[in-house]
């Protein structure tokens, strides 16, 4: 081959060879083996053929120089070799021999020829093939493929775990076990059918669809989990997403603002790592039953069939239905919950209307208690398992024993019955207003339903009848609280109304010994024209019952301050909320502690016309109260009066402060009329 100069020169014809070249058009070319191929680039030179065996791979300094195109066309002579090249290098590239019809033999196929072919793939094969080189993919698959092949299978289990445990999850913390698992879900036959009847573009629009309903059913259940051990019923989404900020206030006083945000934030990118990856699973499955699409046809329908035959013959497996249609289930529950609550909304509006004392004038109100110190008080998570569980009761009891001896030393006698409450674990705003009301509020939206109306409180019909002054001693208020008004509340003293000084106790923002203190100093202790009425809401009994205040003496009360080290030698919540025995022994200490700070408080500051009703506003947590435990919650009234007890000795209650097991029970709904009634009140009904 000619070499370039620095100056430019006629380039000369290459010499002949002493064998003159056949003529291409009377000589069949043969069809060119791997190894003697036309050379890509044309050259005059002639190349000797190689020797059979591998091809040498390519000099990577070296690059053949192409021929000037001015010089080549000025060549007056060109052997036949030079016009055989082009041609041969035109054939080489539509993929038939040189100067001949396309082949019909196909040329056999090697690694280096595969290496040298143009791609044409698909631009989605394309973008796989990116996709692969970048995650790493193609290099495990090409020199590790055994270790490719093993984490395939794994995280294709992976995504079938995945997915089936998403479809058999329980809604309960005990529900979650083995057997809960060894089902056959009815959603999954179901998936599989739809996905091998779709073509490709739907079929990963229904796999996303697909995940995305699974996640949703997953974080449905982890809430159901969650009211189920806290509030003892499932979640209700059409009236329980006002609760969680409350969640979160309440964390956040427990265990401290950072933990709380911490746990929403964790929260939110939980659920949206769960819906990318619950969304990779579903498609990562469809895709492997279309490329394996005859069996798994043959695998749905069996699964199908036997499915069907549990069904129908009421088959079992550990205690279980084999054939389960438990994410159907739960969303058809959802589903009806969700639409109940919304009918019942607009019911218990008109209920809310009608009201049997509505308009009862004044004077007809109450005229039986008259000139008596009337006071309503609530103990927070009061409830019947502190009085009756072989845990908390010991304790419990000989409080209540104790107070009862107290009491009656000091010239109180006591009545004690039982009152269902309308909220169990939590939400204690829904004991207090389903108590004063003489409504059944259970839910959130009843609350304000009926908090928004003019429906006549208890309270209120104190302050109606124009005959007492009403307080509010709320510590645990901590932001405007509206509700006073339909409390009939002339005055609310919250948590920075008291003047407390010292430590917050987890939730708790004092001690009930000292908010009582205060309340006495401030509100009970002062001469007024009339006699009051007071509606106080205690705290202590809080949970996470961790720490808990120690009863210190009256005098030494102060500003507060003495509980900081008691706050400090006291347990850790975040020791205490996470077992339950222990949870269990310290909730019933903080009920010893309330009753025992609220009698106390009544021995030293009651008087002969001092009339107490103090009360529970639910049960614990489930955890804490046990699994399948009552609704009820504990009430007693107190009175120095014997007139008083006398006015409700038709209720039948226990003597003392520990009702009977077999006492009465009532709805909390119904203390109000009860209440009213047995002092006097005439029911004039409205609405």
């Amino acid at each position: 081959m000619p070499t370039p100069e620095p100056e430019p020169a006629p380039v000369s014809a290459p010499a002949a060879t002493s064998e003159p070249a056949p003529d291409p058009a009377a000589t069949p070319t043969p069809e060119p083996s791997p190894e003697a191929r036309p050379a890509a680039t044309p050259t005059a030179d002639p190349t000797p053929e190689p020797e059979p065996g591998p091809a040498p791979e390519p000099a990577l300094e070296q690059e053949p120089a192409p021929a000037p195109a001015p010089a080549a066309a000025s060549s007056s002579q060109t052997t036949p070799e030079a016009k055989a090249a082009p041609e041969a290098e035109q054939a080489s590239a539509v993929g038939r021999p040189a100067g001949g019809a396309l082949a019909v033999t196909p040329e056999p196929v090697t690694a280096e020829s595969v290496a040298d072919e143009p791609v044409t793939a698909a631009p989605r094969a394309g973008r796989r093939s990116r996709l692969a080189r970048l995650t790493g993919v193609t290099y495990l698959r090409t020199r590790h493929p055994r270790v490719a092949r093993v984490l395939s299978w794994s995280v294709t289990a992976l995504a079938a775990v995945l997915v089936l445990g998403a479809l058999l999850l329980p809604n309960t913390l005990p529900g979650v076990e083995p057997r809960s698992f060894t089902r056959i879900p009815a959603e999954a036959v179901l998936g599989a059918g739809v996905v091998l009847g779709l073509p490709r573009r739907p079929r990963v629009v229904a796999a996303v669809l697909y995940g995305l309903g699974l996640t949703a059913l997953t974080a449905v259940n982890l809430l159901d989990m969650g009211f189920n051990e806290y509030l003892g019923r499932g979640f209700n989404a059409a009236l329980d997403w006002d609760l969680l900020p409350d969640a979160q206030a309440y964390v956040e006083d427990t265990l401290g603002s950072g933990v709380a945000t911490a746990a929403a934030v964790g929260a939110v990118v939980l659920v949206l790592l769960l819906a990318v990856v619950m969304v990779l699973a579903t498609i990562r499955l469809s895709e492997l039953l279309v490329r394996h699409r005859p069996r798994a046809a043959r695998g749905a329908l069996i699964a199908g069939t036997i499915w069907i035959t549990c069904s129908a013959l009421g088959l079992t497996l550990f205690g279980g239905p084999i054939a389960s249609e438990r994410a159907a289930g739960a969303l058809r529950v959802h589903a009806q919950r969700t639409v109940e609550s919304l009918r019942d909304e607009a019911a218990f509006a008109q209920e809310a209307k009608a009201d049997s004392f509505g308009n009862t004038p004044p004077d007809q109100l109450l005229p039986d208690l008259r000139g008596k110190d009337m006071i309503f008080t609530f103990i927070e998570s009061y409830g019947r398992s502190a009085i009756e569980d072989p845990i908390m009761a010991p304790g419990v009891d000989r409080t209540l024993d104790t107070s009862t001896k107290a009491l009656a030393k000091a010239g109180f006698a006591a009545r004690s019955g039982w009152l269902t409450s309308a909220t169990y674990g939590g939400s204690s705003w829904l004991g207090h207003s389903t108590t004063m009301s003489g409504l059944w509020i259970d839910n959130q939206r009843r609350y304000r339903t009926v908090s928004a109306g003019d429906h006549l409180t208890l309270t209120k019909a104190f302050q109606k009848s124009g005959a007492w002054d009403t307080v509010g001693v709320m510590p645990g208020v901590q932001k405007g609280w509206p509700e006073e008004k339909w409390y009939g509340l002339d005055k609310l003293y919250d948590a920075y109304d008291l003047g407390y000084k010292g430590p917050k106790f987890s939730w708790s923002t004092m001690p009930d010994q000292y908010a009582l203190e205060a309340f006495q100093r401030q509100v009970h202790g002062r001469k007024r024209d009339k006699p009051l009425m007071s509606f106080v809401i205690l705290t202590s009994s809080h949970q996470p019952w961790a720490p808990i205040p120690k009863t210190v003496g009256w005098d030494e009360l102060g500003d507060g301050s003495v509980f900081d080290a008691i706050q400090k030698a006291g347990n850790k919540a975040s020791d205490i909320i996470t077992d339950t025995t222990r949870s269990r022994e310290e909730y019933g200490k903080a009920v010893q502690y309330s009753v025992t700070s609220l009698t106390q408080w009544l021995e030293r500051y009651g008087t002969d016309d001092t009339v107490l009703v103090f009360l529970g506003d639910h049960q614990p947590i489930a955890r804490v109260s046990g699994e399948r435990a009552s609704r009820d919650v504990p009430v007693s009234i107190v009175a120095k009066d014997p007139k008083v007890l006398d006015k409700v000795a038709g209720w039948n209650w226990t003597e003392g402060l520990k009702p009977d097991r077999d006492a009465p029970v009532w709805k909390m709904s119904s203390f109000r009329d009860r209440f009213l009634k047995a002092f006097g009140s005439t029911p004039r009904p409205s609405g």
